[in-house]
């Protein structure tokens, strides 16, 4: 993947992983990738987060944004890999900067005792890595957080996965170009305000046959904290982005091009089905790179 360049209006969004809690085969842990002002940043960090961003090409030095959309295992138990490897491959004396919902800055500083062994030896003993490249600036934000660098705008906004609470969603705006990183969450008014005249929206679902759930409570319970394909197509149809796509594909007995046949019936603009290492490139239109076989 070429290298995020500075001085363009380029945005870039690659899906890192697009799966569900449990292990897929081809499909990893919820996470992406914005490349816009010559950097990069990773929204959650699921599992297999940093094999797929040696996948995409990036430069581990590089790896030094964080924002995380809620605390559910499966976006954040990639973490300490994100956070320890590319210390010793490249961050030099740089520190991780996350961002998060109430609990983040807890959760980092436990994870540094945690680890606190290995990054002695590599710090003090054996490797004598550089101390700045280890640290962390974690910070716990709010809806109207916003992060805000060289034209790049990232805004953290309300989501609906209750009872977890609180789940963000995000947008990203740079020099006239735009996307949004739902999360996870139900149908979400809040979400379809902050999303109107996006380029791209990357929304997440959830699907499974009506026996199953009619069978299961806690199926039922689980699905009901996420968003059916018909009530995708409602978000889609209020937003208009220029192309929406799915990712964090929770389906149990449902085949993904089900999902897409039943939020087409509701919606008419161009939707794609998610794939790890899928990228769209945002300028006038937006163009969808499939992931290399």
């Amino acid at each position: 993947m070429e290298r995020a360049r500075k001085g363009t209006d380029a945005l870039r969004v690659t899906l890192l992983g697009t799966g569900r809690p449990k292990p897929q085969p081809g499909r990893t842990g919820p996470a992406a990738m914005v490349e816009a002002a010559g950097k990069y940043f990773v929204f959650d960090c699921g599992r297999c987060t940093l094999q797929r961003l040696e996948e995409a090409g990036v430069p581990m030095g590089e790896l030094r944004f964080l924002f995380l959309t809620h605390l559910h295992s499966d976006h954040i138990v990639g973490i300490p890999d994100f956070w320890l490897t590319p210390w010793i491959f490249g961050r030099g004396d740089r520190p991780l900067h996350v961002w998060g919902p109430e609990g983040t800055r807890r959760m980092m500083s436990k994870l540094a005792e945690a680890f606190e062994f290995d990054i002695h030896l590599r710090r003090d003993v054996d490797e004598k890595l550089d101390p700045g490249g280890v640290e962390v600036v974690a910070e716990d934000v709010e809806q109207g957080f916003v992060y805000e660098e060289d034209g790049l705008r990232i805004t953290v906004f309300d989501v609906d996965h209750a009872p977890i609470r609180p789940a963000f969603g995000y947008r990203i705006d740079y020099r006239g170009r735009s996307a949004v990183l739902s999360g996870d969450t139900r149908y979400s008014k809040n979400l379809i305000e902050f999303s109107r005249g996006v380029d791209l929206l990357v929304h997440e679902v959830a699907a499974a046959p009506p026996a199953e759930l009619q069978r299961s409570e806690r199926l039922a319970h689980v699905m009901g904290h996420h968003t059916s394909p018909e009530e995708a197509a409602s978000v889609f149809s209020q937003v208009k982005p220029k192309v929406a796509a799915f990712t964090h594909v929770v389906s149990y007995g449902i085949e993904r091009s089900e999902i897409v046949e039943r939020t087409k019936a509701g919606y008419s603009g161009e939707l794609v089905m998610g794939e790890d290492l899928m990228r769209f490139e945002i300028a006038d239109e937006v163009k969808v790179v499939p992931p290399a076989p």
